[in-house]
């Protein structure tokens, strides 16, 4: 397919040469914008049965994000915030009110880049159920590049490789009937990723899952991110989802309210609460042990971090 050379950041655990993916991008070559918004606004206009006005709800209120090729980005917020109608827009599924949204250079509203939008940025939604309409596994998830004009033979090495990809292949033959709910959902990411996208846009993937489903689903994730160089845009409000990702956008009613690294953004326990959002849970326990005196620093994010920085105190 493709490929990338990224080194990260140590303590996101991600620094190792890669190998698949994505253009190799060569050191110190800035990467470019695969998806980025202009003063985003998009309202939902409620209409009575003679079609007249009754109010508008602004779903996006002014909304600039812009996300790298390569990165691992996570959107957060609560319920009604936003985020899901966001996501909607970064592949053309909703049109803005107001402003411009670019993927890959493209601007969304041109209806002639619509299949190349919708090929480049794949879309992952929260109920897999609704995506997977094949009888057998492997036939799913060549169903999106069959609609492409892709040959058969190209079809079938994109099958392998992508439920390889996301640890599926050995249940190619199997009816998706028989999967777990963790196990559906991975191969609704294999589907999408047989399309070649640029970027993979998960709409709160996890949120039917149980804890053992939703850890399948992101080390999935985190593997395509990490090893095989997507883009990932990961729409959540499980905290823990989100501790690896490269940069963090918390929205609250339609806008952006906070912006940073995870270890920036959980560092702010207080204005999070005020969001109505939650932390990780070692990181709300390092905060209580540090507002009852104990010395450790702000943002602590896994419990090996926790440990170490609480050996220090001993």
């Amino acid at each position: 397919m493709y490929n990338k050379t990224r080194v990260k950041n140590d303590s996101t655990g991600k620094g190792r040469d890669n190998g698949l993916y994505v253009e190799r991008l060569s050191m110190g070559k800035e990467k470019n914008n695969i998806v980025k918004t202009d003063d985003l606004v998009f309202e939902y206009i409620r209409r009575d049965e003679d079609g007249n006005v009754e109010g508008i709800t602004t779903a996006v209120d002014h909304v600039d994000i812009s996300i790298k090729q390569g990165d691992f980005v996570a959107i957060l917020g609560h319920n009604g915030s936003g985020k899901s109608t966001l996501a909607k827009h970064l592949n053309a599924i909703l049109y803005p009110t107001e402003g411009t949204v670019w993927v890959d250079g493209k601007d969304t509203k041109d209806e002639d880049s619509l299949i190349e939008i919708r090929k480049e940025a794949g879309m992952v939604f929260q109920n897999p159920d609704n995506q997977i309409i094949g009888q057998i596994v492997e036939e799913d998830v060549g169903f999106g590049p069959e609609n492409l004009g892709v040959p058969t033979e190209e079809i079938w090495a994109r099958v392998e490789e992508s439920l390889k990809a996301v640890g599926m292949y050995e249940f190619r033959k199997k009816s998706p009937n028989r999967l777990s709910g963790g196990q559906k959902q991975r191969v609704s990411i294999a589907g999408v990723l047989a399309m070649h996208p640029k970027c993979i846009i998960l709409d709160e993937p996890t949120a039917m899952l149980d804890p053992n489903g939703r850890k399948e689903v992101i080390r999935a994730v985190r593997a395509l991110n990490d090893v095989e160089g997507i883009t990932v845009i990961l729409i959540t409000h499980y905290m823990e989802e989100v501790i690896h990702a490269d940069h963090v956008y918390v929205m609250d009613k339609g806008s952006v309210k906070m912006q940073g690294t995870p270890k920036e953004i959980f560092s702010q326990v207080e204005k999070l609460k005020q969001l109505r959002l939650s932390v990780p849970q070692v990181t709300l326990l390092s905060y209580e042990l540090k507002k009852a005196g104990v010395p450790l620093p702000d943002g602590i994010l896994e419990t090996d971090e926790l440990i170490r920085e609480l050996k220090k105190v001993q």
